[in-house]
């Protein structure tokens, strides 16, 4: 018969399980993807684009936020982490974690936003598409999440009780700063951008093909030829890549964000033991959810990317076959 009173014992028991096994998948399936996902997009072929430039050093910050945030994961549950008890061990990994996965995603959104450049009519416009663009992007990206999560410094602290991590903000004021921080500009702010410029650029995609149409039945002009070319197929591969990483981000990062929403909203609700384990066992889950969006965009890329993307990897793997 199920007794009652064992129930956060038994959670907590589930969610640790969990948390150990789910995190060894996810840091193996993680490395190995972004791994792979740097090996590939260095290519020639494929460095030289803006858009699969931004992919690459997306997917080394997302390499930095996998080795900084999942190896602690997996030896909490068998030994005492000294992230958890050292005080400025605490504070530098959680920077790592929080400000390389927000460079990561404002990468994807200025890879969408190249996307939107590169399907606009304008020739002024599609002339930004390049490479030194993306360069100085990913500089700026770089200093402003540094800069945003500079508050763990002061906020965090190690080994705290009573708090979804033992490496947390260590009061109410910071708790709601940061969370609101990670939720506007790691979650809502890149996806609210980056569903914007998809949208725009799948316009201006749906137009320049009417417009194609319409001067086949007179004559195809120059220009129209120069417009088709820019969306040749390397181009139309990549922005599938993109629209697909965009739809699993999105459903991998917004369950912590609500999570981190209701937390903040019931901070003052009295909560029974059960209910606390509960919501930390959901915390735990949906902070997993959010390693997984970070080790997912080679196995993305490849499903999604088409023959652009699959016949550089074939290419790598020759290579290292030859060799």
């Amino acid at each position: 018969m199920f007794n009652v009173t064992s129930m956060p014992f038994t959670l907590t028991n589930v969610a640790t399980t969990i948390n150990c096994y789910f995190s060894i998948f996810l840091l193996i399936f993680g490395v190995v993807g972004n791994l792979l996902n740097l090996l590939v997009l260095s290519q020639r072929s494929l460095r030289s684009n803006a858009c699969a430039w931004l992919f690459l050093i997306s997917s080394v910050f997302n390499l930095i936020s996998l080795l900084a945030g999942l190896p602690t994961r997996v030896l909490s549950s068998w030994t005492i982490v000294v992230t958890d008890e050292v005080e400025w061990l605490c504070r530098l990994r959680v920077f790592l974690v929080l400000a390389s996965r927000t460079a990561a995603a404002w990468l994807i959104m200025f890879a969408t936003f190249d996307r939107w450049l590169l399907s606009c009519r304008h020739i002024h416009y599609r002339r930004l598409s390049k490479l030194k663009n993306a360069q100085r992007a990913m500089i700026c990206i770089l200093f402003l999440s540094c800069f945003i999560y500079s508050s763990i410094f002061y906020c965090y602290q190690a080994n705290l009780r009573n708090t979804p991590l033992k490496c947390y903000s260590q009061t109410t004021m910071c708790r709601i700063i940061s969370d609101q921080i990670y939720l506007c500009f790691t979650v809502l702010i890149p996806t609210i951008l980056m569903i914007c410029f998809s949208l725009l650029t799948l316009s201006n995609v749906r137009r320049m093909h009417h417009r194609l149409q319409m001067s086949l039945l007179t004559e195809l002009s120059q220009t129209m030829i120069r417009k088709r070319r820019r969306f040749r197929l390397l181009d139309r591969h990549l922005l599938v890549m993109l629209l697909v990483q965009i739809g699993f981000f999105i459903l991998f990062t917004f369950p912590q964000g609500i999570e981190m929403i209701y937390l903040t909203v019931t901070r003052n609700d009295f909560k029974s033991t059960s209910q606390l384990t509960i919501e930390n066992a959901i915390f735990t889950f949906t902070l997993s959810l959010t390693y997984l969006a970070s080790g997912m965009p080679f196995y993305v890329y490849t499903i999604s990317g088409g023959r652009a993307f699959q016949q550089a990897f074939f290419r790598f793997i020759a290579r290292l076959i030859v060799n």
